[in-house]
């Protein structure tokens, strides 16, 4: 058994794949229709075969109270390993984005939270460097 796709919940798949491609720096997997919306995935750059991240339409009515409830708590839903967090904030910063917390020492991990513009705050991580 093996991790194929993962799902984040977005209110608009469009600005979804602009935000986790151009921001992120993730690429386009699939785009095909899927009855009223698309099945839009995106993978780590230059890792073909490897895990995609469907940017899944948050049309289901349990998706909005759970959206706000994780955002009004200051949870973020998924968490990307970088290199370096401090560096990244400082990137995803001149790109526009909106983070919830800087960068924080968390013992064996650094972390920053941000919005990814489309109802969700995400995670950045990186092991600490001892």
């Amino acid at each position: 058994m093996r991790i194929v796709t993962a799902s984040i919940f977005v209110d608009d798949q469009e600005k979804a794949l602009d935000f986790y491609t151009r921001v992120l720096g993730f690429e386009k997997r699939q785009d095909q229709p899927a009855g009223g919306a698309r099945w839009l995935t995106v993978g780590n750059r230059g890792e073909e075969g490897g895990v995609e991240l469907l940017l899944e339409p948050s049309s289901h009515p349990a998706v909005a109270p759970f959206k706000e409830a994780l955002a009004g708590d200051g949870i973020p839903f998924n968490s990307f390993a970088v290199d370096d967090v401090a560096k990244e904030y400082e990137r995803m910063l001149a790109l526009g984005v909106e983070f919830t917390q800087p960068p924080a020492n968390m013992g064996p991990v650094t972390t920053a939270v941000f919005s990814d513009t489309c109802g969700n705050l995400l995670q950045i991580a990186s092991m600490s460097q001892d």
